[in-house]
């Protein structure tokens, strides 16, 4: 069980990677006037959000394993695991608006100014500060 902990810290570790940084590149794209240095980000940006879906699988599978076969977060007076869940789900709904926001700049379509993507790029901090809290401190 333990090793199966460790995989999956390691792949939530490298997926939130991916989450911090591809906003970043959003934002940058949001500044960009230069054809060539859009073409570059994007490409970036491409390959990392093709990654981090990957990454995001077995950070999920690996969760779902412990949670489902393992029983960690089940039972009585484990409501931190409910809100950790409703978390992870909020995650996921980031995790795709990433992938619709990376299309419309392939697209040409981006409407959104680079400092309402600073804004966007806190959002998986938030999230990551709430998880640590419920699942460290499990305050429910």
């Amino acid at each position: 069980m333990l090793w199966i902990k460790a995989f999956h810290i390691l792949f939530v570790i490298s997926w939130f990677a991916g989450l911090f940084y591809l906003p970043r590149i959003l934002v940058n794209l949001a500044m960009e006037n230069d054809a060539t240095s859009t073409e570059r980000l994007l490409l970036m940006a491409r390959k990392l959000y093709r990654f981090m879906t990957i990454l995001a699988v077995p950070a999920l599978a690996l969760g779902l394993y412990l949670w489902l076969v393992i029983g960690i977060g089940r039972g009585p007076g484990n409501g931190w695991m409910h809100a950790k869940l409703l978390c992870v789900l909020l995650l996921l709904g980031y995790h795709h608006a990433c992938g619709s926001l990376l299309k419309k700049f392939e697209q040409g379509k981006n409407t959104r100014s680079h400092v309402w993507f600073r804004w966007f790029n806190e959002v998986p901090v938030l999230l990551l500060l709430v998880v640590l809290i419920l699942v460290v401190v499990k305050p429910f």
